[in-house]
């Protein structure tokens, strides 16, 4: 951090006083930082510009990827901090314009166009995003685990936006934050739905927010686009049949006919998997969700959450990248 100065004015002789700085911190650091370390700062009093006392202090940090779920309060209790998460969906990440350019260029959608023309056209624009993390190669990896334990609370390490995008890998959280960093750059409306052990993506449909749709983003996983593009034969021009087997489930034996005969392109059979793995994941959690809509609007109870990330931007802005 930033050498930090603080003057204040003590109005009255013998009182008591509590000083608060306000470090200064070089955020650029903060944000690089990958693993946990020790920091000494020194306190340094003057009064009347005379030194009287210094403090040397040593304390512990942890990454900024390590986000608080639970600290216990002065009392014992659990205080939930899972709105954090909102922090780490950052709309106006630098690498997004290049996304959806490239999202463009996949010809599943001409333009973005949020909620002018329907919900229809809304789940086109999520599902094009999400055939793009398809192609990206976009997998489920279940690290979450931090390396500092706490007694009086506990953190999840979520990964940035941008380590989710060059490392593709995510987990539940990571994924949500992913495509929820997108949809509210193209003005779609996304949400968290927190459990105690797992999170899975909503977006509204309308722009009034009255119909949710789900998606359980793990279910990118399902298949290895870059994989299979990576197994074409420069002879035959055909992906190898070990990557249509993982794809097969996905798609019809006809249509994988008619691709081994050249009658379908390998960009139309990654649609139709796309799509049907799509449809697939917007029903993984209805049935949970169904199950659990009391919790999710029960204030007396810390489990459940649903983040939604529009209401959440009045307190919480994203960690942005130096």
């Amino acid at each position: 951090n930033y050498v930090t100065i603080v003057q204040e004015v003590l109005p009255k002789k013998g009182e008591r006083y509590t000083f608060a700085p306000k470090l200064k911190w070089k955020y650029d650091r903060v944000y690089n930082l990958r693993q946990q370390g020790a920091i000494d700062l020194t306190f340094t009093c003057y009064i009347n510009d005379e030194e009287v006392d210094v403090k040397n202090l040593r304390l512990n940090y942890r990454t900024v990827n390590e986000c608080p779920i639970t600290i216990l309060d002065r009392q014992g209790k659990a205080q939930d901090y899972r709105w954090l998460f909102a922090a780490y969906v950052n709309e106006d990440h630098p690498y997004i314009d290049s996304i959806l350019n490239t999202i463009l260029q996949q010809g599943m959608v001409a333009t973005f166009t949020g909620y002018q023309r329907g919900s229809k056209e809304v789940k086109k624009q999520v599902e094009a995003v999400w055939y793009y993390a398809l192609n990206r190669g976009i997998t489920y990896s279940s690290i979450s685990c931090t390396s500092n334990p706490n007694h009086r609370g506990r953190a999840q390490h979520v990964r940035y936006f941008d380590e989710v995008y060059l490392n593709r890998q995510a987990n539940c959280v990571d994924a949500c934050v992913f495509f929820s960093s997108i949809l509210r750059k193209i003005g779609i409306s996304p949400v968290i739905l927190v459990e105690p052990c797992h999170a899975y993506l909503g977006y509204y449909t309308d722009k009034n927010k009255k119909n949710l749709a789900l998606l359980e983003t793990t279910c990118t996983a399902w298949a290895n686009f870059p994989a299979l593009d990576a197994s074409v034969d420069t002879a035959s021009g055909l992906a190898s049949e070990e990557q249509l087997e993982r794809i097969a489930k996905y798609t019809t034996p006809e249509h994988l006919q008619q691709y081994r005969e050249g009658k379908l392109s390998l960009t139309k059979l990654k649609q139709e998997v796309s799509n049907n793995i799509f449809k697939q994941a917007g029903e993984y959690d209805k049935e949970r969700y169904a199950a659990n809509r009391e919790l999710f609007t029960d204030t007396t109870q810390q489990g459940y959450h649903i983040l939604d990330i529009d209401q959440l931007r009045k307190v919480v802005q994203p960690i942005m990248r130096p």
